[in-house]
């Protein structure tokens, strides 16, 4: 056992923010990726940037509540794209559960109504520096997430441009892995998943959220 591991409880950013390091936390990991990557429905992402729009290779899933009667009530527009929902998976709603009871038993009450899925294929796909702060998450969301399959760097990065919060904290997330951010992260902070030649295999994040409903 490492002694100098991060518990459950310890808050991994110096400032300004809150994410915690459940660790592995299932047992299952290999065969949960290899059933989200044969069944669910991937679709390559769109990034706009400065007006022009960017095929990923990359691929995405983003599914959740649909049973308030109308697949528009959680839709997602990020990176000026609008993405529309899919029923829950049944393996993904299983894995949201275990993830609520866990939070609870730290204290930390969440209930998520949806999940954006990423696949990257190998390790020269990633994504760049950016806060999940659309208003459609409110204020201090809470954002869970799971790692499948390759090891990859997860990096976070203060917004602020000074001397005292520009140190980066560095994670290499493995697969079966969670990670909660809180608080004021969104607000203060930038996440990364670093590109590398290094890896050749892929990884699958499923990073759970609550999104609030516009009539």
């Amino acid at each position: 056992m490492d002694l100098f591991a991060p518990q459950p409880t310890d808050n991994l950013l110096p400032c300004d923010g809150i994410v915690n390091d459940l660790g592995i936390m299932l047992s299952d990991d290999r065969a949960l990726y290899q059933q989200l990557l044969d069944k669910l429905p991937w679709q390559s992402d769109q990034v706009t940037l400065f007006g022009k729009t960017h095929i990923t290779t990359r691929k995405i899933v983003w599914m959740g509540d649909t049973s308030s009667g109308s697949d528009q009530a959680l839709t997602y527009t990020y990176s000026g794209h609008t993405r529309p929902i899919q029923p829950w998976h049944s393996s993904v709603f299983h894995v949201k559960q275990l993830i609520e009871q866990r939070l609870l038993e730290l204290g930390i009450a969440a209930q998520f109504n949806s999940c954006l899925l990423n696949y990257y294929p190998s390790g020269e796909d990633g994504m760049g520096y950016h806060a999940d702060d659309e208003p459609e998450l409110g204020h201090q969301p809470i954002i869970a997430s799971l790692s499948l399959g390759a090891t990859r760097k997860f990096v976070f990065k203060h917004k602020a441009h000074n001397k005292k919060t520009q140190d980066k904290v560095e994670l290499y997330l493995e697969s079966g892995q969670l990670v909660v951010m809180r608080g004021d992260t969104q607000q203060y902070w930038k996440h990364s998943i670093t590109k590398t030649k290094k890896v050749d295999e892929g990884r699958i994040s499923l990073t759970f959220r609550h999104m609030l409903n516009h009539p």
